[in-house]
């Protein structure tokens, strides 16, 4: 089965173009306009052991929001649809990054019930024009659309960039450990369904 999935979305505000292969190693493509917040999809894509070709463009005039929130909307939506039924997968996944003198915890559940639980504290508002208070907008959505329990923590750190890159690193590999197939076929649900 193909764990795959194509997103297109555009709206007055952005237009994205986003395709995940939760199977394939082939190099990332990102591109959003936003240098930092495509060095932190990378983290996602390199530590969730997933292809992502994304290419995003939008009113930057205005302001940031709206293309980190709408990316985080397709990246969501195509983790759902590539994930299919579920069947065949760890479901539950833990990743904790240290980066330099900053550690983040992600812990998730493809339950199919959204709830994001979000404790940062970022030591800056701005990182090379990305807002940090973004980040939460941004995993609100892929929590949202993704129908997933994500819990994120910043447990400490002083840098924001490091701080920012231990949290994306963190959900990347929690996420590559809860959609690794167990080889079971079995939705790993009492209820038989997620």
């Amino acid at each position: 089965m193909n764990r795959t999935a194509h997103i297109v979305r555009t709206t007055h505000e952005t237009s994205i173009d986003l395709a995940l292969d939760l199977d394939s190693r082939e190099p990332s493509r990102i591109e959003t306009g936003i240098g930092f917040f495509d060095h932190m999809l990378s983290h996602v894509a390199k530590h969730g052991d997933l292809h992502l070709a994304l290419s995003a463009k939008g009113d930057l005039h205005v302001d940031e929001h709206h293309l980190i929130e709408d990316v985080g909307i397709c990246l969501g939506k195509a983790l759902l649809e590539g994930l299919g039924d579920k069947r065949g997968i760890e479901r539950f996944g833990a990743g904790f990054v240290a980066m330099d003198e900053a550690l983040a915890r992600t812990v998730i559940d493809l339950s199919g019930r959204s709830y994001l639980v979000f404790h940062a504290t970022f030591s800056r508002e701005l990182i090379q024009g990305f807002p940090t208070e973004m980040i939460r907008e941004f995993f609100q959505a892929v929590a949202n659309e993704g129908r997933m329990n994500l819990h994120i923590g910043l447990l400490y750190g002083d840098n924001a960039h490091h701080q920012a890159e231990a949290v994306f690193k963190s959900f990347g590999r929690a996420l590559r450990q809860a959609v690794r197939r167990t080889g079971s076929g079995d939705v790993p649900s009492t209820k038989g369904v997620l």
